[in-house]
């Protein structure tokens, strides 16, 4: 078994990524936008960006994915892919128009999609699966230290050093990545693109992993994308222990953000080695029982000092199902020549309910008006149901325990 040092190389690239999409999404686009923007205009365009950005984040890593597979080889795409990258982030931050800031984002998913498609594959590529939830554990836990390192310097730094730090970033760490890819070509596969699009969904066990990780997602990013509004309406004093810890809600949600990054970075490695002693299952269930379990207290208590625990403890849940969930998906490829394709195929079961949890907007919004503080609780307790059927349903999964 690899020691400490592979597992971190081997993740060094999630790190990048989470770091560079949590300044982009959350800092610098948004900034960006708002300076290349007549006053009136700024939301719908940046909501024009964020909409072609999923489309893209959904098309792009299986076909990435199946060109990796299809050549034997996951190391090019990784350096073109990091390349691209960082041009891009430097062009988003200099853009001169929208225009060009169209055109620099747009580079940035393609050059995303073409090292990340690939990437996604290594961990089934090269980690036996007695070692795999250890694997996802070192994944999970860098991919959310990027996020909070994210935080630090969208909060420190102005933009145009945020964006080159960012490339920075992002190009070491594919070094690192590289570094730790035997150079060994892998086998080519000749299955025709579309054949290799729909083959994964014929096998009853990747669409039963498919489907879990969809409703997971689909509660997580419920309860995420409304919960600033939650506590704008219902929480509104952002207090604990007789101190203001935030007067506005964004910085109220940044910290409870914070928090449920530090508790899923706790839990996340050991979570990955237990998966490897007693099963992915077992962890999965924990994890969406959790989760679910935390719902209802939301509604309950709506004091920012729970929060402040909900939030931890939330984060320590999440980190077991980041770590058992990416295992188990590893554990369930029939074919080694598609690795690539199918881990891109199931990354769409992440980013579909990003996009649709925008759509219970509207709803949240026509309930609360009937009466405060409805749309909240049909909304929480929906995501609880999520998590609770994403967690339960893999029992029937046939080819991991």
């Amino acid at each position: 078994m690899q020691g400490p040092g592979w597992y971190l190389r081997l993740s060094a690239y999630w790190f990048a990524t989470s770091f560079k999409w949590f300044l982009v999404l959350l800092v610098l686009l948004p900034a960006r936008v708002a300076e290349l923007s007549p006053e009136g205009e700024r939301a719908s365009r940046l909501g024009l960006l964020f909409g072609l950005g999923a489309v893209m984040a959904i098309l792009g890593p299986p076909l990435m994915g199946f060109l990796s597979d299809r050549l034997g080889s996951r190391r090019p795409f990784l350096l073109l892919g990091a390349l691209l990258t960082a041009f891009a982030l430097f062009y988003l931050a200099h853009a001169p128009s929208f225009a060009h800031l169209l055109l620099a984002y747009l580079l940035l998913q393609v050059a995303d999609d073409l090292a990340t498609g690939p990437y996604s594959a290594l961990i089934p590529d090269l980690v036996p699966k007695g070692s795999r939830g250890l694997a996802s554990g070192y994944m999970g836990v860098l991919q959310v230290l990027g996020q909070i390192l994210g935080g630090a310097v969208g909060f420190l730094l102005p933009l145009a050093p945020q964006a080159y730090l960012a490339a920075f970033v992002n190009l070491l760490a594919a070094a690192l990545t590289l570094g730790a890819i035997p150079p060994r070509p892998l086998p080519q596969n000749p299955t025709p693109l579309r054949k290799a699009l729909l083959l994964p969904f014929a096998d009853p066990d990747f669409r039963l992993v498919y489907l879990t990780r969809f409703l997971v997602m689909l509660g997580f990013y419920l309860a995420q994308t409304y919960l600033q509004y939650y506590l704008a309406d219902v929480v509104r004093l952002f207090q604990a222990f007789g101190r203001t810890l935030a007067e506005e809600p964004f910085q109220a949600v940044a910290l409870l953000g914070l928090l449920i990054s530090l508790g899923a970075a706790l839990s996340s490695v050991p979570a990955g080695r237990a998966s490897d002693r007693l099963g992915r299952k077992p962890l999965i269930y924990l994890s969406g029982a959790g989760l679910a379990v935390l719902m209802p207290f939301l509604l309950t208590l709506p004091r920012y000092e729970v929060l402040l625990f909900l939030a931890l403890f939330f984060g320590v849940f999440y980190g077991v199902y980041l770590a058992a969930d990416w295992a188990l998906v590893a554990d369930v490829l029939k074919d080694p020549k598609a690795h690539a394709t199918d881990m891109g195929i199931w990354q769409t079961s992440i980013v579909v309910p990003q996009v649709l949890a925008g759509a219970f907007g509207r709803p949240l919004d026509l309930l609360n008006a009937r009466e405060p503080g409805l749309g909240y609780t049909a909304l929480f307790l929906l995501a609880a149901l999520f998590f609770l059927l994403g967690a339960f349903l893999v029992a029937g999964v046939r080819r991991a325990r």
